[in-house]
């Protein structure tokens, strides 16, 4: 994961003070280097307090922004990071004390009265904010949350919830951060430039020996499996919360899922952002929000007690300028009904090759390359590849999808990747959804897999074909299966694993919108 960017927020009549650096001490003392910076009217003021690992000083025109509105803005280095000492061990220790005690310390202050604080984030610093506002009551636990592209623990970071390992995104970021008091963003890119196939070196656990750095914590990265916990402990709270997201963000299934189980007021806004809370495409300017801004008026509205007890949001339909909007649990109508793909039908998927095929983690289908190679003379199909006809008017879609198929693997261990792309008329590529599971059937026993695919929030233009991909493989963004039952992470042995999909009962499950629910987004997420 990476910074997210700040949520400047506008400008205001009144400008506040510099921004100073003070040392809040942790419960066992360590100071933590902390910048604030104060409004220029009297006191008492709210508070935001940012707890980051990728340096304080980048949030400094964002605190500036949050002063400029009333509020007393921080941003700290946790423990072990730029102007903090001690140990950094991420995810593992510190980050629920050491947010108490930082907002124990706010509540102190002359300037903020013991009045209200807002625990804010993106990504890991997300993390801090969720595990400090769902510790033990009392002065350390501020009175409401914004949490953007939360990245949620360290297994929920580095594994699909079912199973595969995220390979790609967690050497870069360990490359970046990990085992370092300091950052090198670019540390894993210029490694891959020396050394193109630096990720197929098996084991995967000595990746660090062909990095030229120490990372003593990489392997024991692995060993975390169970996923969910900030999601199971989020059902008890009654903190209100905001929940930000992408649908291009790697992680925004963690963001509904955080959302959609939380037990207080809740609020999502999914955009058609990466994890950088950035659109990758400039026709997507139409669906732009002004964050800062949101979290401001949010914040005020979240501390006054005028946010209604229930679960709501906005969907960006990606592209349009238009926005969905979405309540957990309300009575009604549906807004969105299930559409069906069926694999055998003309008005669904057709099956243009690769019934039978073969995943070869030697050849691996890649994550990083939308192309699709024509089948060769005496080679073997390496995907089972589909594709619909044109759509005869555009599509919005807003909601969960899942590829439900049947299909057999002549190896007991194995992972199906579903890729689905966007074709537009002139035949360009986008992508549009992806998921992979892991399996462990019997060799050869026809079974039905389902694989989720997200939550898609785009409006398909008239004319657009929808290509699915189904594959053994999608490297390097997760790790290859060896098809030997070894662990991924550990095995040094590879093989080929034969793969069959039958076509009749399977489907592509999309959610569409049936009855169109438009909303601004800033005013749904902040009544």
């Amino acid at each position: 994961m990476t910074t997210a960017p700040n949520a400047a927020t506008g400008t205001a009549p009144n400008a506040p003070a510099d921004t100073a650096t003070v040392r809040i001490p942790a419960p066992d003392g360590t100071p933590l280097a902390t910048d604030l910076c104060l409004p220029a009217t009297p006191g008492p003021h709210p508070a935001v307090v940012i707890r980051t690992p990728y340096s304080r000083t980048a949030h400094r025109a964002e605190l500036r922004g949050w002063a400029a509105h009333g509020f007393a803005a921080l941003a700290q280095d946790v423990r072990g990071r730029h102007g903090s000492p001690g140990p950094w061990h991420p995810y593992r220790d510190h980050e629920e004390s050491d947010g108490a005690a930082t907002i124990a310390w706010v509540r102190e202050q002359a300037w903020s009265g013991g009045g209200p604080v807002v625990a804010v984030g993106s990504s890991y610093a997300a993390h801090c904010a969720l595990v400090t506002a769902l510790g033990a009551p009392g002065d350390g636990r501020p009175d409401a949350v914004i949490a953007a592209v939360p990245a949620l623990g360290l297994a929920d970071t580095a594994r699909e919830p079912a199973g595969p390992e995220r390979l790609r995104a967690r050497a870069g970021w360990w490359a970046a951060h990990g085992d370092r008091p300091d950052s090198a963003p670019d540390a894993l890119a210029h490694a891959l430039a020396e050394n193109p196939r630096l990720l197929e070196h098996l084991p995967l656990t000595r990746l660090p020996d062909h990095l030229g750095r120490p990372l003593p914590s990489w392997p024991g990265l692995w060993d975390h499996r169970v996923r969910g916990g900030i999601v199971r402990r989020g059902s008890a709270s009654r903190l209100p919360l905001l929940a930000v997201g992408g649908t291009r963000d790697p992680f925004a299934e963690d963001t509904v899922e955080l959302w959609r189980g939380w037990g207080g007021p809740a609020r999502l806004l999914l955009g058609p952002w990466g994890h950088r809370l950035t659109a990758e495409r400039t026709e997507l300017a139409a669906d732009r929000v002004n964050l800062g801004a949101l979290y401001v008026r949010w914040s005020r509205a979240a501390l006054a007690g005028r946010l209604e007890q229930d679960r709501r949001g906005a969907i960006t339909l990606g592209g349009s300028g238009r926005w969905h909007g979405v309540r957990q649990g309300a009575a009604g109508e549906p807004s969105t009904r299930a559409a069906i793909w069926p694999f055998d039908a003309p008005a669904g998927l057709r099956l243009v090759h690769g019934a039978e095929f073969t995943a070869d983690p030697g050849r691996p289908v890649r994550s990083d390359d939308l192309s699709v190679p024509a089948p060769a003379p005496g080679v073997p199909a390496d995907r089972c590849l589909l594709l619909s006809p044109p759509l005869p008017r555009p599509l919005d879609l807003a909601g969960p999808a899942t590829a439900r198929f049947h299909a057999t693997a002549d190896t007991p261990a194995a992972d199906w990747a579903v890729r689905l792309t966007a074709l537009d008329p002139a035949g360009r590529a986008d992508p549009l959804a992806f998921g992979i599971v892991r399996r462990a059937d019997p060799p050869g026993e026809a079974v039905e897999i389902s694989v989720p695919l997200g939550t898609l929030g785009r409006r398909l233009p008239a004319g657009t074909r929808l290509r699915a991909e189904i594959a053994g493989h999608h490297f390097p963004a997760h790790a290859r299966n060896p098809h030997t039952g070894e662990n991924p992470v550990t095995a040094t042995r590879l093989a080929p694993s034969r793969r069959a999909v039958r076509a009749p009962g399977s489907a592509l499950h999309l959610t569409v919108v049936a009855r169109r629910r438009y909303v601004e987004p800033v005013p749904e997420i902040c009544r």
